[in-house]
């Protein structure tokens, strides 16, 4: 094997696929990328065993079309690091599986293994698949990764919900204190199918996006896997086995008091609130009152209080409730549009926050928890 590349480009590739790699492998093996070796291209494959990202760049192919070998992955992507741009020589011992790389600085050499026992991708058998825009992808993904949850005891909830029907694609995601319901009317499909995807999988593929020029990405799934491919990638995740929670349910279908407000202003004041609010519960007291609305936060054990108010358009009776202000800036955080629009009930009812406007075919929803206020002001 021998082939010349830009450095630059092959770091941006294996930057690409570096974060599959895990510190802690079952298998000393994983923590190599898996690098071969074609006509006029060179595939790179890196896996954690529940993951897998592979991705291709074109590259002068000298000599060993079809051969392959595992490089450690840290040792390659930090000596790639280091060199500036410019073309690169990659050489293999087929005897010792070492690896020479020789740049216009000096040579390095790295200790490499047998690609022949790098672990085998799952094959797509017996997949059923839809085809969607790669950034409306990325834009469901980023709107609801937030609210994944990290309790490894609810594995259902440490992931995306995907479900496609007839009617509409949509992606859930909740950590049992917020919730985030992604829709999109304008992706259908024959037949209904749903599934849970875990969410280091969907960081990669957005990271991975970020360097593909394709328009498009096409999700093959069966039972146990999900196949993204992009441009010239490919992530290969398996599912989690478990049930997500009856997210529709827990959704308010009637809230009586509205309000509009900035997101700036509300997002500056959540994360002035922050700094003052109690740190165990981040509570912050919400009073909706007229077309204003306050905002108090305090921690009693240090004598630490925050109090601001922000003009808002409000409709409904006089309102005071409380919400992890940590939570919430997150929630805002997502909003894309200038104004966000809060529907309330009670002070002990979930709180649907809302874009003030949406494109066509879109609907994004999102649901927050309130926190029992103890006392009243």
């Amino acid at each position: 094997m021998k082939f010349i590349v830009s450095s630059g480009e092959l770091l941006k590739h294996v930057g690409a696929i570096q974060g599959v790699v895990s510190a802690k492998a079952v298998l000393p093996i994983i923590q190599n990328i898996l690098l071969e070796v074609e006509d006029n291209t060179i595939r790179l494959t890196a896996t954690d065993l529940e993951n897998s990202l592979q991705t291709a760049m074109k590259a002068e192919i000298l000599e060993g079309a079809g051969s392959s070998v595992c490089i450690p992955a840290k040792i390659l992507a930090d000596t790639l690091k280091a060199l500036p741009e410019q073309p690169v020589t990659f050489s293999l011992d087929k005897n010792s599986f070492s690896v020479t790389i020789t740049s216009d600085n000096g040579t390095y050499k790295i200790n490499g293994v047998n690609g022949q026992d790098f672990p085998k991708i799952p094959p797509a058998d017996n997949t059923s698949s839809i085809t969607m825009p790669l950034t409306t992808l990325v834009k469901a993904i980023n709107t609801t990764l937030f609210a994944v949850s990290s309790d490894e005891l609810k594995p259902a909830m440490t992931g995306v919900f995907f479900r496609f029907t007839p009617e509409a694609a949509t992606f859930v995601a909740t950590d049992a204190h917020r919730l985030v319901r992604y829709r999109r009317t304008d992706l259908t499909i024959k037949d209904s199918v749903d599934f849970i995807l875990p969410s280091k999988a969907l960081r990669l593929l957005v990271n991975a996006a970020q360097n593909s020029t394709d328009e498009t990405a096409q999700i093959e799934y069966n039972s146990s896997n999900a196949f993204f491919k992009f441009g010239n990638s490919l992530l290969v995740c398996r599912q989690i086995d478990a049930r997500f929670p009856d997210y529709e349910n827990v959704i308010p279908q009637t809230s009586p008091n509205k309000a509009i407000v900035n997101k700036k202003e509300l997002l500056g004041t959540m994360r002035r609130s922050a700094i003052f609010s109690n740190k165990a519960t981040h509570l912050g007291r919400f009073k909706f009152s007229g077309n204003l609305l306050e905002v108090n936060a305090e921690d009693i054990d240090f004598a630490n209080e925050s109090r601001e108010n922000i003009n808002c358009l409000y409709e409904g009776e006089e309102l005071e409730i409380g919400f992890n202000v940590n939570l919430m800036q997150d929630v805002i955080d997502t909003i894309p549009t200038d104004e966000v629009v809060m529907e309330m009930d009670t002070a002990n009812r979930a709180a649907v926050v809302l874009p003030s406007n949406q494109e066509q075919g879109e609907n994004m929803l999102m649901l927050l928890m309130p926190i029992m206020l103890g006392v009243t002001y």
